[in-house]
């Protein structure tokens, strides 16, 4: 047995045939599960219908899963087998790009097709209706105005004056004609047998008014039924009784006729059945003499977010079909209506459906055309010919590149084995003058750019490393320990927007009273910014250290290019001003950096005897001081950037310091990053500063930078952030 059942193993993985995956014995083990489940229920239904009644859904949902696995391992086994070869896959993507696209076109053209013959039918029956409006409407106005004119005449308004004025036509017997002068309590009407009188609404003047609302037409709802109904008011003859004035008094008449099958029946004539739908009330009571009885038994439409209508009445027949594609189409209508009583438009009012078939709506569209339609239809069958041809030949012509297409995929697929070996000698052969051979020349170039990226991507390591390297270096520039004077407090924070900053900050402690406060940001980015504030940073250091002379005035340049400097009053450290110093700095940029390079910088050094923080701007942004009462003003005193012009000489200027206020001096990295809503701006800055001023400064900081991170989003950081804040204790 166990020979035989190793001898069958054989011949089907010779065939192909023995499960490799998985996911094929689950499904052979589900199979065959639900087969043994099924047996067991066909040999229990008779013995045991309760056994066999509790295996039903086992084996459905086994039934089911067995199907699901099966369908997945035959799409893996047809993908394996069939799709392997690129000819396979070419015909599969013609299938897929080709045949099921024109198949897609061909529904879709259904489909508009359908909604074009709808919406023309829709427009039809409501330009009929409309037309019928307008009708009545010139009919209410001529009525009005021969009315109007009669009273002007002396004659009294009353129901034989106005059964004079209608027409006698037929169509005329449905109509219900009424009319209002003046303050008159009461209409003179027509009215059809069978019918209500009508009430004047509110909207249009109203019983005892006066006013007159101008003309209206429009399709309304009164007592549950829907009529067609125009309103016409004009001035007409004078008051002599009530008012010694002979200022004249308002007519109103108002012609309405029952929206009912007889007027469908008019629209409907030769373009096929129309049903109205309303509410059940109103189908209750639309015009039907059998009664609500009657009316429950019509048909229900769900409309308007499933709320039920119920046939009214339907009108007209639906022509026979002229052909096997001239179907049925049937289409709703929503029709605006409007309240009687209220004048305000009715959220679900009257539904009508039309049914007809392409052949009427064709025919009344090319109706105006006459014999040119004929014409009209040749043309339409000479575009679909011309279209299927070209699609053919576009058929044919793509399975003919298929040889080209297989042959060039080939080639590449031997030249990547060489790749594969690591020998970059290997060319292909180019013949052709297409996408193909730009694609093999590509091939035959990717050696060299190989070679190249690798070169490459060493460098890029070996930057990146020297970058790490750098970021390294300059965060060692930062201030760590800073000392805090007894008057005074500092903080500083510099957040880069890339690898490395080309903002600049520090605080250098001459003596227990004395800080050094420098803030800075150099042009550009990148490594060039970063050295170039790694000079300030040692410039500003070496010229403010202990026991180096101070800078008290800056002497002029000469031959030599020295510069001569005057020493300090008593020989101890910096006694020198700001501006001094910014002038020995500049002249130390301008010439040993490149032209187009320069820095702005804010120097500070401010005495704590005095309390007196005496300053200098390089074009920097000026600094804010804000007080402890929250009032706020620039340090503005400043002059151009530093290291761009030599021979320069900076303004200098002094403020006091109060216990309580904060020195917040920023680049433009804090203020200058834009949103939707504009930049993040120097008030914005000084709001945050001002209500947080209480707390630390670290806090402070924390709570300025969030707010500029917020600000900016998902957005790259443009620019380095930087922020430094002295507060007086």
């Amino acid at each position: 047995m166990r020979l035989i059942s190793l001898e069958l193993e054989s011949k089907l993985r010779e065939r192909k045939l023995w499960p490799q995956s998985w996911m094929t014995w689950a499904a052979l083990y589900v199979l065959a599960l639900d087969l043994l489940l099924l047996a067991v229920e066909w040999l229990t239904r008779r013995a045991s219908p309760v056994v066999s009644g509790s295996l039903d859904v086992w084996v459905v949902l086994l039934t089911l899963l067995a199907m699901a696995l099966l369908a997945w391992v035959g799409f893996r086994w047809l993908r394996a087998q069939l799709l392997w070869r690129l000819r396979n896959r070419l015909i599969v993507t013609y299938v897929l790009i080709g045949v099921i696209p024109v198949l897609l076109l061909a529904m879709m053209s259904v489909i508009a097709l359908y909604l074009f013959a709808g919406q023309f039918a829709s427009f039809v029956v409501t330009s009929d209706i409309a037309s019928h409006l307008r009708s009545m409407e010139a009919a209410n106005r001529a009525i009005a105005h021969h009315l109007a004119n009669g009273i002007s005449g002396g004659a009294k308004l009353d129901a034989e004056m106005l059964g004079r004025t209608k027409p006698k036509r037929p169509e005329w017997a449905r109509r219900q004609l009424c009319a209002w002068y003046g303050n008159q309590a009461q209409a003179y009407c027509t009215v059809p047998e069978g019918a209500a009188r009508l009430d004047l609404p509110t909207f249009l003047g109203g019983t005892g008014t006066g006013n007159a609302s101008g003309d209206f037409r429009d399709i309304v709802s009164d007592h549950g039924q829907f009529f067609l109904r125009t309103a016409t008011t004009v001035m007409a003859g004078s008051e002599t009784s009530a008012s010694p004035s002979s200022s004249s008094l308002s007519l109103r008449v108002i012609l309405s006729e029952p929206l009912d099958k007889n007027f469908v029946e008019t629209i409907a004539g030769d373009l096929g059945r129309i049903a109205v739908y309303g509410t059940e009330g109103s189908a209750a009571s639309a015009g039907t003499t059998r009664g609500t009885e009657a009316s429950s038994s019509k048909p229900l439409m769900e409309f308007g977010g499933g709320e039920a209508r119920q046939q009214s009445f339907s009108a007209g027949t639906v022509p026979p079909s002229s052909g096997m594609f001239d179907h049925e189409v049937t289409f709703p209508i929503p029709l605006p209506v409007l309240d009687w009583a209220t004048g305000q438009r009715l959220r679900a009012g009257a539904l009508a459906e039309v049914e007809t078939r392409p052949s009427v709506l064709y025919a009344r569209l090319f109706a105006a055309l006459g014999d040119y339609a004929r014409g009209v239809e040749y043309i339409l069958l000479l575009i679909a010919v011309v279209f299927a041809a070209i699609w053919l030949l576009a058929w044919f012509a793509g399975t003919k590149l298929v040889k080209t297409i297989t042959s060039a995929v080939d080639q590449m697929y031997q030249a990547t084995t060489y790749i594969n070996r690591a020998d970059f000698s290997h060319r292909i052969t180019v013949q052709s003058n297409d996408q193909l051979a730009t694609l093999a020349n590509s091939f035959n170039s990717m050696t060299a750019s190989i070679e190249k990226l690798v070169q490459e991507q060493k460098d890029k390591q070996r930057l990146e490393g020297e970058l790490a390297i750098a970021q390294e270096v300059q965060a060692q520039l930062y201030p760590k320990l800073i000392t805090q004077l007894k008057t005074l407090e500092v903080h500083g924070f510099c957040r880069p927007a890339r690898t490395v900053s080309g903002d600049y900050y520090d605080f250098l402690a001459l003596n227990s009273e004395k800080l050094v406060m420098a803030v800075g940001d150099i042009s550009g980015k990148g490594i060039s910014a970063a050295l170039l504030m790694a000079t300030i940073y040692a410039a500003v250091r070496a010229y403010t250290i202990e026991a180096i002379p101070a800078l008290q005035e800056t002497a002029t340049v000469g031959a030599t290019g020295t510069l001569g400097l005057m020493p300090a009053s008593d020989g101890n450290g910096v006694d020198g001003s700001p501006a001094n110093l910014l002038a020995l700095l500049n002249h130390q940029l301008y010439e040993s950096t490149p032209a187009a390079k320069y820095a702005t910088l804010f120097l500070g050094i401010y005495d704590g005897a005095t309390r007196r923080l005496t300053y200098a701007n390089g074009g920097h942004l000026p600094p804010i001081l804000i007080s402890d009462d929250g009032s706020s003003h620039l340090l503005d005193c400043g002059g151009t950037v530093v290291g761009l012009f030599d021979n320069l000489s900076f303004p200098e200027a002094s403020v006091q310091l109060r216990r309580g206020d904060i020195l917040v001096a920023y680049s433009d990295g804090v203020t200058e990053p834009e949103s939707d809503y504009g930049e993040f701006g120097e008030e914005r800055l000084i709001q945050l500063v001002r209500e947080n001023r209480h707390l630390s400064l670290e806090r402070i900081t924390e709570i300025v930078v969030a707010a500029v991170a917020e600000w900016i989003g998902d957005n790259e950081q443009p620019d380095d952030v930087t922020l430094v804040l002295a507060r007086a204790r």
